[in-house]
């Protein structure tokens, strides 16, 4: 099955590393994944970054992501294309 999900996303710019950090919660039920990419937040390389960290770590192709919201802020949604429940199962191991 694939279809489009969209992914709550916190991103801290200029870290030491590209890294997922977790995944918490901004409400009960709205959960949020926090990332950290080295690049910093100007000309949208932070961005560029976020994707390829995401394209890796979910084993997907960059053309497969988007950022739909939040461009130029730290808290951003972010549109991916495939299996919802492969997801799904990616993110409950991040929570464990």
């Amino acid at each position: 099955m694939s279809g489009r999900t969209r992914l709550a996303v916190r991103l801290t710019p200029r870290a030491r590393a590209d890294r997922i950090l977790g995944l918490d919660e901004t409400a009960p039920g709205r959960p949020v994944l926090r990332a950290a990419v080295a690049a910093p937040a100007s000309e949208g390389r932070a961005n560029a970054a976020l994707l390829r960290l995401i394209a890796r770590e979910f084993g997907l192709r960059l053309g497969e992501l988007a950022i739909v919201a939040g461009a130029h802020s730290r808290d951003k949604v972010v549109e991916i294309a495939g299996d919802p429940e492969a997801l799904r199962r990616f993110l409950l191991a991040i929570r464990r």
